[in-house]
């Protein structure tokens, strides 16, 4: 793979990469450290304000004013939330025998956040990766908003707390040689784990660590390194967790050995929201072999058994009459039908002919974790303690405490890495029902969603409708109108505490949310003059969450469809339509990488195109070129994708190399063959073999991902990969079939039986 390089020979000349709006400019930080003596040295560290100065934009014939996600996006109003305990964020603790351990106030789930952030403690600190043990966080109520997992604002939120606890301890450290040898501490050096002396003398951090921490308490001024000074940093490193992970040797929630857990699974309504009416042969069930104990809960009826296997043929064998669900009388086309009639007309609603209209329909998609909603709790004696994958563990604590009916200080919620999320576990749908389980049994519960359970009373995204407007002037647009409406997005886990997430449950406050997030998340890259962007709701209570980049997906993928259609009528090439018409340098240099490194242009043979698409978000910036083979129009295959992305500072090259990957992974699937089907209030899949997520077959052989070196703090990165990849493969679709595709996934059969309800 061809090393990043923001040299553009197409153009003969050297592109400087512009900081844009993303870009900050830093004054002096100090840092007011605060330690506890003992045998380890644990520091945490409070930030001083940045200030932010505003780029520049190219001059276009019909610029756009800044949209409110390029002044502030939903990033940025995380972490602001977060500012007030900022200080508590984040410690570093050196152990004695040397070894670093600092908690993660965010939840892995496969994303490589873990190694990010490892790798600025052993950056700041001199010591290898292999050295820094980085376990999650439990829920820290005394974080408010600061504990949240999503808005891709992790890396965001946690580079400075995280840098400036690190390079507190290692100046800790190097006062306690200084006092040691009695020379200034300035004239020391860390390196390989150690401080070093001008004279050669040198200490290991775990023969000092005691020193350091029981020295007196006293205002410490540490300054984190330059970028310039990074080693570590912005090299590709391994995964720390890869080797366990793939041996099978990780410790996820089901294998956690909890002292009594017993196996428990739940038999659902065969509708969304469905309620139990009556168990008809619960003591027939309750003298199957291995059965402990039946139980009625909220979300159906829970069994627990000697063996997951023994749990499993009782759910099945229980014979339950159900109460109606929320959604029982619609199907897709009614779901469709509601989303037409939400979305808002476009004005006039017959369009003039300088006017190009379109309009797409998406269906659900269903988050599909590799690991299902599970969860480990154990309700007894006035007091609760529960296991599982949370990327809201606050609310989750503060919830399942209300619902017990206990105090929140006694409820414990410790945060597991999980297989798999993208937004899933923003929810803690498992570790209550497993909480609600332990409480009406009286036992420790280790509680298993089966995939049928996960696919179909799981979230997912929602279905959407969007309406395009393009008002085209001589070779320009003067106005692009984009009217959406979804399926109503549960937003109440709120920014991760209870305050805002009963906030979400008044009404309208749910809207609300929608609303913010939306306007935050959703800009059009383009200067195509006013453009208007107006989101609604159909209020359908189905079961949903925000899947990986929420509202931009379809909206961006939509757009990327619009603007190839403009370029075609205007007579323009797409790439280099979309280069004139992007605001700045930062956003053409991604472009013209893949355009360059993928030969845009190049001749293909009948049935073979490209596609190239475009996205931003979260101070960062995407493209994403694409070559489908469509001879048949039932079953098309990317062939190959060249991607590249400038997240602003790079971290952890290679993990973001694996999250424009998985964005394409994800593209391919939502984009050509995967959703759910919606009948009579229940979705068709229940398994793998009938949710048509992409498959080793379906992956390209070919892919190229390029970092570009980028300026300034980190961007965000879960969201970025998908909306311009699914751009690109259905911008190629159209030219390899000609076939202009209007809803997604294209391909959508019911072309399986679908498991009995």
């Amino acid at each position: 793979m061809a090393s990043p390089t923001t040299d553009d020979p197409m153009r003969g000349r050297h592109r400087t990469v512009q900081p844009g709006l993303r870009d900050a400019v830093f004054g002096r930080r100090k840092f007011l450290v605060y330690l506890a003596a003992g045998s380890t040295l644990t520091v945490a560290a409070k930030l001083g304000i940045d200030t932010f100065a505003p780029g520049s934009a190219s001059a276009v014939p019909t610029p756009s004013l800044p949209q409110p996600a390029d002044l502030q996006d939903l990033g940025d109003v995380l972490i602001l939330s977060g500012k007030p305990t900022e200080a508590l964020l984040f410690t570093v603790e050196i152990t004695e025998d040397g070894r670093v351990r600092a908690e993660l106030p965010r939840m892995e789930v496969g994303q490589g956040l873990t190694t990010a952030v490892a790798m600025l403690v052993a950056e700041e600190l001199d010591i290898p990766l292999d050295q820094v043990d980085m376990p999650l966080a439990p829920a820290r109520p005394e974080l408010l908003f600061n504990q949240l997992t999503g808005g891709s604002n992790s890396i965001r939120s946690v580079y400075g707390p995280v840098r400036a606890a690190a390079a507190a301890a290692r100046a800790r450290l190097q006062a306690a040689a200084a006092d040691r040898w009695g020379v200034p501490a300035d004239g020391l050096n860390t390196e390989n784990g150690r401080v070093v002396a001008t004279d050669g003398r040198s200490a290991g951090y775990g023969e000092l660590t005691r020193l350091a921490a029981s020295l007196p308490i006293r205002e410490l001024v540490a300054r984190p390194k330059p970028p310039s000074e990074f080693k570590l940093v912005g090299t590709p490193q391994p995964r720390v967790d890869a080797r366990a992970m793939v041996t099978g040797a990780f410790t996820y929630t089901l294998d956690l050995d909890i002292p009594d857990a017993t196996p428990a699974m739940v038999r659902r309504p065969p509708t969304i929201n469905g309620t139990v009416d009556e168990v008809h042969n619960e003591d027939d069930v309750r003298a199957m072999p291995g059965v402990l104990d039946v139980a009625v809960i909220e979300t159906g009826v829970a069994v627990v058994g000697e063996t997951f296997g023994q749990a499993l043929d009782a759910v099945t064998a229980l014979d339950v009459s159900w109460g109606p669900g929320t959604v029982d009388d619609l199907s897709d086309e009614g779901i469709r039908d509601a989303l037409r009639k939400t979305t808002l007309p476009l004005i006039p609603p017959i369009s003039l002919p300088n006017q190009m209209d379109f309009e797409f329909d998406w269906a659900p998609i269903s988050h599909a974790p590799m690991e299902t909603n599970s969860a480990v709790a154990d309700v007894r004696g006035g007091k609760a303690e529960v296991w599982g994958g949370m990327k809201s563990p606050i609310v989750a604590q503060q919830q399942i405490a209300k619902e017990l009916g206990l105090l929140p200080g006694n409820v414990t919620c410790h945060v597991v890495q999980a297989g798999g999320s993208f937004g899933r576990r923003l929810f803690w749908d498992g570790p209550l029902e497993a909480a609600r389980i332990s409480k009406a049994t009286g036992r420790v519960i280790k509680l298993m969603w089966s995939r049928t359970d996960d696919m179909r009373h799981g979230r997912a995204r929602p279905a959407a409708h969007h309406r395009f407007r393009a008002t085209l002037g001589p070779d320009t647009v003067l106005r692009l109108e984009h009217h959406t409406a979804f399926v109503e997005t549960d937003w109440t886990h709120g920014l991760g505490e209870i305050l805002s997430a009963t906030a979400a449950e008044l009404p309208g406050g749910n809207f609300g949310f929608a609303q913010t997030v939306f306007m935050l998340t959703v800009k059009s890259p383009y200067n195509f003059g006013a453009v208007e962007q107006v989101l609604t709701e159909a209020p359908i209570k189905m079961h949903t969450g925000a899947w990986r980049s929420v509202y931009s997906v379809s909206s961006r993928c939509g757009e990327e469809i619009v603007v190839d259609a403009v370029a075609e009528k205007l007579g323009k090439d797409p790439y280099e339509f979309r280069r004139a018409f992007l605001k700045n340098d930062a956003q053409r240099a991604v472009l013209d990488k893949v355009a360059e490194e993928g030969d845009w242009g190049r001749s293909l043979d009948d049935g073979f195109a490209q596609g190239i698409a475009f996205h931003e978000e979260y101070r960062s910036r995407t493209a994403c070129l694409v070559e489908i083979d469509g001879r048949d129009p039932h079953a098309p295959r990317v062939t190959k994708a060249v991607i590249a992305g400038d997240y602003g500072l790079p971290i952890n090259p290679r993990g973001l190399k694996a999250q424009l990957l998985s964005g394409l992974t994800d593209a391919i699937s939502v984009t050509l063959q995967a959703g759910l089907h919606i009948d009579k209030g229940l979705p068709l899949e229940g398994s793998y073999s009938q949710f048509h997520y992409a498959r080793q077959a379906n992956s390209p052989t070919d892919v190229q991902i390029f970092i570009l070196p980028g300026e300034g703090e980190p961007g965000g990165a879960g969201e970025l990969g998908v909306p311009a990849a699914a751009g690109a493969i259905a911008n190629a679709y159209a030219r390899a079939t000609g076939i202009a595709p209007r809803s997604f996934p294209i391909n959508f059969p019911v072309d399986f039986e679908p498991f009995p309800r």
